[in-house]
């Protein structure tokens, strides 16, 4: 998914830019599947009936790699940096960058909560996530 904000995802950049995740659900009978990247159908039944939702902003782990070359603005600026596919605790599967730990820390499983980073020139908010520590 890009930046490009159009008529459909302009709602899940605006949300980004406010602090907020967005999902889309589909409220067809018997599915209620919860997607990302958001489209304007459901991928597991095909309906149109889908929404936008605010996710919790929760995840787990799933998979990751550290990327220690990357010559692809705004990337390089940014090495090493931490790709990684997280399941969101609505369900869907996300890829996205894991800020604040170092690779050999994380741990397949690991909480993780969102956090959104200024993107790029046009300052919007990209939705990474940090590992989750409950305070005391």
């Amino acid at each position: 998914m890009t930046r490009d904000a159009d008529a459909f995802t302009r709602p899940y950049w605006d949300a980004a830019n406010q602090g907020r995740l967005l999902i889309r659900r589909c409220h067809a009978a018997g599915c209620g599947a919860a997607h990302h990247y958001p489209r304007e159908f459901c991928p597991r039944c095909w309906s149109e009936d889908v929404h936008w939702e605010r996710a919790s902003g929760r995840a787990s782990l799933y998979t990751w790699s550290v990327v220690h070359m990357n010559d692809l603005s705004p990337f390089s600026g940014r090495l090493p940096y931490t790709a990684a596919v997280v399941d969101l605790a609505e369900g869907p599967r996300m890829m996205t960058e894991v800020v604040g730990c170092p690779g050999f820390a994380l741990r397949v499983g690991m909480d993780l909560y969102v956090h959104f980073r200024p993107g790029g020139a046009d300052g919007t908010a990209v939705p990474v996530f940090r590992v989750f520590r409950p305070t005391v």
